[in-house]
């Protein structure tokens, strides 16, 4: 695809509530299972074309935490992670951040972050891809949830002796 000149971009909308739709959206596809990507893509008919603009590449982040929750702030660690930008024909530019180093999730991310900026595709998009996402995001937190409260102990239950 050939480079579009400036002017023939559309304007992207960047009012708070996309902002906020548009992270949303993001986090999902990044935290998504990579078949589920590679899934809605194969069961699309109307494949759009996009130029690769930065091609998937896997490098490391540093990852902050926080004392306690609240407290001050340290390096905990790095973090593998793949990125990838595209561009649509239409002009929406999708970017893409997932950990590890898997070059085709991040580029199925990005590809998708593009097409949902696009109205006409985003309600699809949302009903058959992001809804089956956190779906399976939310058993998976509901799973881990159930495993910590069977271990969870509670001291102030117990009962001590006089001694």
């Amino acid at each position: 695809m050939a480079h579009a000149k400036s002017q023939d971009i559309p304007a992207i909308d960047l009012a708070p509530d996309h902002v906020a739709a548009r992270q949303t959206w993001m986090a999902l596809l990044a935290r998504s299972k990579p078949q589920t990507l590679e899934s809605a893509w194969a069961d699309m008919e109307n494949k759009p074309e996009y130029a690769v603009l930065r091609a998937p590449e896997t490098g490391m982040v540093m990852v902050r935490a926080r004392a306690g929750g609240n407290g001050g702030q340290f390096n905990f660690g790095e973090m593998t992670v793949t990125r990838c930008v595209v561009r649509t024909q239409q002009g929406h530019m999708g970017h893409a951040y997932v950990a590890g180093r898997d070059k085709r999730h991040a580029m199925l991310a990005a590809v998708f972050d593009a097409l949902l900026q696009e109205p006409m595709n985003r309600k699809h998009i949302e009903t058959t891809l992001l809804e089956p996402i956190r779906q399976d995001l939310a058993q998976k937190h509901s799973d881990i949830a159930g495993k910590v409260a069977a271990t969870r102990v509670d001291f102030f239950t117990l009962v001590r002796g006089n001694d």
